[in-house]
């Protein structure tokens, strides 16, 4: 009995020291999430429907009086417009017909030089040095020179005191040289046979030269000066082209008259009873041995 009082009253001493002790709770911390890393990439930014694409232009040149130009290439290479070389061919055309008169030269061919060689007054040489034909100083030369580069570097070039002094020598140039003496043997009024005579005779280098001179006697109307010193009459080129139009249209309209184009199905038979002709005689006014005809064919038939 005794011993289950002891072992009930121990029972109860160890049931209130562990009531006397706090009560711990230990709990699993929750886990933190893991902080995600987000990168950003930034787009290059679309440009919208409004933006305006700016493109610069290079300006082209214009001339502000809307005049056509050309280049001149000669011993230097020359932009002029075409009043700069109405202009020349006014200033010089008087000494061009003095030359021919005294030379023999026509006043075409020296103006056309004149144009060509010296871009018509602005190319370098005649600027610096008054010379017009683009004359090389030669073997003999004693008067003042400029250098230029022209076939080779550095060419030694005439140099005159005034514009009049390079066209007397041109003349001199052409008169007083054996290998130019062929080209007097053509007629003054011949400036096609001059230009090419030139060119043969070792004038210029260039294959064209003669075109070019050709050309601007054709476009400038220089041979009217040869005209004036040669006393025939000037026909400009509009008024010829006129005329030889005119005589082309009464040509065809003879021929309109006078003839008869062969049509699909016509016979010498069918034509001639349309002419009130003959077929022998249709025959013979179209020297015809045969009966059979082309379409197309152009028939005399009165």
């Amino acid at each position: 009995m005794f011993k289950k009082i002891l072992l009930l009253l121990t029972i109860i001493t160890l049931i209130g020291c562990n009531a006397a002790k706090p009560v711990i709770v230990t709990k699993k911390a929750p886990l933190k999430p893991k902080s995600e890393v987000v990168r950003t990439i930034k787009k290059p930014a679309r440009p919208s429907s409004n933006t305006v694409k700016t493109t610069v232009a290079t300006p082209v040149k214009k001339d502000p009086s809307n005049r056509e130009t050309e280049v001149i290439v000669s011993t230097s290479k020359t932009v002029v417009t075409n009043d700069v070389v109405v202009s020349y061919i006014s200033k010089f055309k008087e000494i061009a017909m003095g030359n021919m008169k005294n030379y023999g030269i026509p006043a075409s061919i020296i103006l056309a030089q004149g144009i060509l060689e010296s871009g018509a007054g602005r190319g370098d040489l005649a600027m610096s040095a008054n010379n017009h034909f683009g004359i090389k100083c030669h073997a003999g030369w004693t008067g003042e020179s400029v250098k230029h580069d022209d076939d080779a570097d550095q060419e030694c070039f005439r140099k005159y005191d005034n514009p009049s002094e390079s066209f007397k020598d041109h003349a001199l140039f052409l008169t007083g040289r054996s290998r130019y003496s062929k080209l007097f043997e053509f007629s003054k009024g011949d400036y096609k046979a001059w230009a090419k005579g030139l060119r043969a005779a070792g004038y210029a280098t260039d294959p064209k030269y003669p075109d070019k001179l050709i050309s601007y006697i054709e476009r400038y109307n220089l041979y009217q000066y040869d005209n004036q010193v040669l006393d025939v009459d000037y026909v400009s080129n509009e008024k010829q082209m006129v005329e030889e139009l005119t005589i082309e249209s009464r040509n065809t309209i003879s021929q309109d008259l006078f003839s008869y184009v062969v049509q699909k199905g016509d016979t010498l038979y069918s034509i001639s009873k349309k002419f009130d002709l003959k077929v022998d005689d249709l025959k013979q006014k179209n020297n015809l041995s045969e009966n059979t005809l082309s379409i197309g064919q152009r028939l005399v038939v009165k």
